[in-house]
């Protein structure tokens, strides 16, 4: 899922462990990028979130399990991608892409960069259709229409996942 984008990335070595922040030195990659870490049981994931001098902090995505001092940290990508495809339907990913559903990869002709730019709402195409939500206060009086987003904000206890499973069946 990752693409290795820079030019001649230079393995740095893990120098501390405060928490959950690595701090390798090294590591000449930008905040943002992601780094492999090498530990005992294989290679961990993380981010670049930060640097002073000549350190570079880091936040693993997974445990850190078998880290050691010393560990070679070597920078991978610049960004974080997410593959863009149909495939994606019906698929179960994890916050940075990677599925969870053991079906595989996803196959994908083009990458999402995690910070993108947003699409302009007003340049999406209009609403038109409605969507039949199966509770009929809601057909009724506030009809949903089909690509619409919506948010169902209430206090606790009050039935929102109640409604969900209404509208869900």
């Amino acid at each position: 899922q990752f693409i290795h984008d820079f030019k001649a990335p230079v393995a740095g070595r893990l120098v501390r462990v405060v928490g959950l922040t690595l701090e390798a030195v090294g590591v000449k990659a930008p905040v943002g990028s992601q780094c492999l870490v090498e530990t005992a049981y294989g290679d961990l994931l993380a981010e670049v979130v930060g640097f002073a001098q000549d350190i570079t902090y880091l936040m693993p995505e997974e445990s850190l399990r078998g880290v050691m001092p010393g560990a070679r940290v070597l920078p991978i990508s610049s960004k974080a991608k997410v593959p863009l495809s149909m495939d994606l339907l019906g698929r179960v990913i994890n916050g940075v892409g990677k599925p969870l559903d053991g079906k595989g990869p996803i196959k994908s002709d083009e990458d999402y960069h995690h910070d993108s730019k947003p699409i302009n709402p007003l340049s999406r195409r209009a609403i038109t259709e409605v969507l039949d939500v199966g509770v009929r206060s809601i057909n009724s009086f506030i009809s949903v229409g089909k690509g619409q987003r919506m948010g169902l904000f209430a206090g606790s206890g009050v039935g929102k996942s109640v409604l969900m499973g209404m509208m869900t069946r």
